[in-house]
């Protein structure tokens, strides 16, 4: 766990405000394998680097029904806070993960992606929007779709994900 106090959107520092995160990492796509996949292990390993619990993984083909499946399975499960899907989120007729995880929200976290695609832009330019990064709501559990580079993992966790993981768990499952 990062070792700085929490912060809260209204600015006033609280300790006690953060806990663990239990994460399903799953990697979305019609071509990589275990011994291929390179952006799930490297989400899972910033996740335990942070002090958080990864509790499985899996890869899923680039299917609406394989994708919602093991998404609806995660949120079912008391044990996961947290779905991370690498994958799937750009504009080709394949990456369908947004289409997937929409109708399992049941409240999106827009900022997530704005702030994804301005961080994006920082580093790639005007290619940024064509991302199609989401996150949201699903009972109590977070969901983040990321896409599946590396960098792009690095940049969603390390400067969006991680620094508020903590405290995200806490507002969702209490302590």
């Amino acid at each position: 766990m990062a070792h700085h106090q929490a912060h809260s959107a209204h600015g006033h520092t609280a300790l006690g405000t953060e806990r663990a995160a239990r994460v399903f990492v799953v990697t979305v796509s019609d071509t990589r394998t275990s011994e291929t996949d390179t952006s799930g292990p490297l989400g899972c390993a910033l996740l335990e680097a942070a002090g958080h619990v990864v509790r499985g993984t899996a890869i899923v083909p680039d299917e609406i029904e394989a994708i919602g499946s093991v998404v609806r399975a995660s949120v079912a499960d008391p044990e996961t806070d947290v779905v991370l899907l690498t994958g799937g989120t750009g504009i080709a007729l394949r990456d369908v993960t947004p289409e997937a995880i929409a109708p399992i929200l049941d409240r999106p976290i827009d900022g997530f992606g704005e702030l994804f695609r301005s961080l994006s832009f920082a580093e790639i330019g005007p290619a940024a929007m064509l991302s199609r990064a989401v996150a949201g709501i699903a009972q109590c559990t977070l969901i983040v779709a990321l896409p599946g580079s590396s960098s792009a993992v690095r940049l969603g966790l390390e400067k969006l994900l991680l620094p508020e993981l903590g405290h995200l768990i806490v507002l969702l499952r209490g302590l």
